[in-house]
């Protein structure tokens, strides 16, 4: 070990030893020098760097690699490539040097690890075009995107050590970019964990409420568990299977979602974990291997046809290998069953990264399938990055559908993906003439929704062309592109032709052409942009004679204004009250006569943690920091975002808020509820609407308060009520 190494404490330089002894075991590094030299010099450039959070910037990147190593199951060149990135940093990249040090791959990541280093700057343009940005290096090189995503998982462990607007932006910002991103590329474990940790640290009551009930269900849940495995377990071995069987809980933010989804309480979900059997099998024994397991399984316990997933005939496209099945456990509980070899397993876990491992096999294709579709989404640049970005969020996280070509080639698709977008699958002019298909052989529309296992024959007219409504039910990022590609491209032509009709009629009528006067038609007409403007020109929706009258009226000649035609040729700017800012808006409680709102989605009230959002035509809304909106706010429109705080000074307003209850269904728990919140508790109660149904009562109560502390001791006095099961402050929608 090289002397520099006395920089770093002993605990971090035995997980240096840790981590060199994993890639020589486990990923078959045969020397180390070079990673030594790449951690040499990362020490002697940023050895006394602190990261933002004050903690060793050297230790910190160090942790990162065993993650990326540990976790994901990247090798040698991701590390070197990782230590340094940071290294030179600051003072910039030699790229022959690293080339002829090092090798081509080192540089190819450490230079995509450069390119996406800005997607944490504050800059004012949209976290969209960044997350673009991210996304065009994917297309390079995945590793890149596995380290940022092992970066951002050490970095998410560390977030109690922060200041709570950076844990806000953080979590905001990994639910919205990284954790669909780990779900995309197979990566569960961290994907669940950065779940979790976002919704700890936005929601931080819900997430302490289903860990506390967690902990207190756990010595139950193992007592079902082994009761159900048990009888399993005995017919395997009997089998003569070598296996591993165990119960996988429920993430906490999966179950938060379903809570939601459903409107039930923790109480009334019931599955929650999943048994997990993992087979040590040859591969070419392992589909075969995972039937017999699952038919000795179902032979026990009565299954769920209907609830059947086989990934192991056909993976999903980020290589996901596995034979679910649910079936009626003791107690008449269902319980999700998984099956898979220890193969699959790490590819379940490891996600892409594990691929490299296994060369080669069936899954390495849907990974190159993948990557070749995102290079084709990104070809031309997309005019709306707001659009891109929902698209492709919306891509990441759906489920598969199969069907095929007449010839029997196997096409993947989002599930409610149409025959529009198998068209477009095939090639962008068979999209654009598409008119129907023959699926199954029967004649279907271009909007009806693909079933797995349809057999699909387009039909195509050369009078047939792109419309605005088929954005309606185009349902992939590559179908959803191409059409808005070609009515731009249609407008474009359309507002050239308004555009000459008007300089015409302008000669006639002896009216100069002028940036100015069309500047004054787009204000009288409430129009963003000229192209809007000769689109309504050519199309006639704005008659001509109507212009005309305008323009020779005394108000438009002598109305003044200096704002240029080039403001309106193309969409309207962010307003500077959009711009970042490190000022703090000061909330006080008179609401009187200011240019803010408190937002109806999540109704804050004093003492709540909150920020501002810039809107385009409401002034700035002001939202709790753990508003069901913050994250897509924060991720997607982080230069809108406001800093805010409230005053200290006692308010003058009241605010609204929502409490749910839930309870027994009892005429007396009805009479304590009015009794408390009238005389004990002295609030304003706006509206109570309870429904009663199978011996229980639940609904919402609409009052006002004066700030949280008033709100947290009516729910703690609500909560003692006798029969009352649970009261919590209204999350919003």
């Amino acid at each position: 070990m090289a002397d520099l190494k006395q920089n770093i404490d002993k605990k971090q330089l035995e997980s240096y030893k840790s981590l060199l002894t994993n890639l020589v075991e486990q990923k078959g590094t045969k020397t180390t020098g070079a990673i030594d030299k790449a951690f040499d010099t990362l020490i002697q450039k940023r050895s006394n760097d602190k990261t933002f959070y004050g903690k060793s910037l050297v230790v910190s990147v160090l942790n990162s690699a065993v993650v990326a190593v540990n976790e994901i199951g990247l090798g040698k060149s991701s590390v070197i490539s990782l230590f340094l990135y940071y290294a030179f940093e600051k003072e910039g990249f030699d790229a022959q040097k690293i080339k002829t040090e090092y090798d081509e791959t080192v540089w190819l990541i450490t230079e995509g690890l450069t390119k996406i280093s800005k997607i944490n700057e504050k800059t004012s343009s949209s976290q969209a075009e960044n997350f673009r940005r991210l996304l065009l290096n994917l297309a390079k090189d995945v590793r890149v995107i596995l380290i940022r995503l092992a970066e951002q998982s050490y970095l998410m462990r560390q977030m109690n050590l922060m200041a709570q607007e950076e844990q806000v932006r953080i979590a905001s910002e990994a639910m919205f970019l990284y954790a669909p991103l780990a779900h995309r590329l197979g990566l569960y474990l961290i994907k669940s964990e950065m779940e979790d940790l976002s919704l700890k640290f936005t929601n931080r009551d819900t997430y302490n409420m289903i860990a506390r009930k967690l902990a207190t269900t756990m010595k139950a849940r193992k007592v079902f568990i082994e009761e159900f495995i048990g009888p399993i377990g005995k017919e395997l071995k009997k089998q003569g299977f070598e296996f591993e069987m165990k119960g996988r809980p429920k993430s906490i933010h999966s179950i938060w979602n379903k809570m939601k989804r459903k409107g039930v309480e923790f109480e009334d979900i019931y599955d929650l974990f999943a048994i997990r059997i993992i087979l040590k099998s040859e591969l070419k024994n392992e589909k075969a291997d995972c039937w017999q397991v699952y038919s000795a399984v179902t032979d026990i316990f009565q299954p769920n046809p209907l609830r059947l997933r086989d990934w192991i005939s056909v993976p999903k496209t980020n290589g996901y290998e596995s034979l679910h099945t649910t079936v009626i456990g003791p107690g008449g509980r269902w319980v999700e069953v998984q099956i898979r070899s220890e193969r699959m397993n790490e590819i379940a876990e490891k996600g892409v990264a594990a691929h490299w491992k296994y060369k080669g096999l069936e899954g390495e294709q849907g990974i190159d399938e993948w990557l070749a579709k995102i290079r084709d989404v990104l070809e031309t640049p997309e005019p709306d990055v707001n659009n891109f970005i929902d698209d492709f969020k919306l891509s990441l996280y759906s489920k598969e559908i199969f069907a095929f070509t007449p010839k029997g080639d196997l096409r993947k698709f989002p599930e409610g993906a149409t025959v529009l977008d198998f068209a477009y699958d095939i090639h962008t002019d068979v999209g654009a003439t598409c008119t129907g298909a023959r699926v199954n052989g029967r004649n279907v529309p271009i909007r009806y929704r693909l079933q797995n296992g349809d057999k699909v024959e387009i039909q195509t007219s050369k009078n047939q062309m792109p419309k605005l409504d088929w954005l309606n039910f185009a349902v992939t990022t590559k179908a959803q592109k191409k059409i808005r590609q070609r009515l731009n491209e249609d407008k474009v032509k359309e507002a050239e032709i308004g555009k000459e009709i008007i300089k015409r009629r302008f000669k006639n009528w002896k009216v100069e052409y002028s940036d100015d006067i069309i500047r004054r038609i787009l204000k009288n007409y409430r129009l963003p942009n000229a192209q809007e403007f000769y689109c309504n020109v050519s199309n006639g929706k704005i008659e001509l004679s109507e212009i005309k009258d305008f323009i020779t009226s005394e108000e438009a000649i002598f109305e003044t204004e200096t704002t240029s035609l080039e403001e309106f040729e193309t969409t309207r700017k962010a307003p500077e009250s959009e711009k970042t800012s490190e000022d703090v808006l000061i909330i006080d409680g008179k609401l009187k006569n200011i240019d803010y709102k408190l937002a109806k989605c999540c109704s804050p009230i004093m003492g709540d943690s909150i920020f501002g959002f810039v809107t385009i035509n409401e002034g700035i809304k002001i939202h709790r920091t753990n508003c069901p909106n913050a994250a897509q706010m924060i991720g997607k429109y982080g230069y809108r975002v406001v800093k805010a705080k409230w005053t200290s000074k006692s308010p003058e307003s009241l605010f609204s808020v929502d409490i749910s209850i839930r309870g027994e269904d009892d005429p007396a728990i009805l009479n304590s509820i009015s009794e408390a919140l009238a005389k004990d508790l002295k609030v304003s109660v706006r509206s109570i609407s309870l429904n009663a149904s199978e011996g229980l009562i639940q609904g919402t109560i609409s009052l006002k308060v004066r700030n949280l502390k008033q709100l947290d001791f009516l729910l703690s006095r609500l909560s003692a009520i006798k029969g009352i099961y649970s009261v919590q402050r209204f999350e919003g929608n």
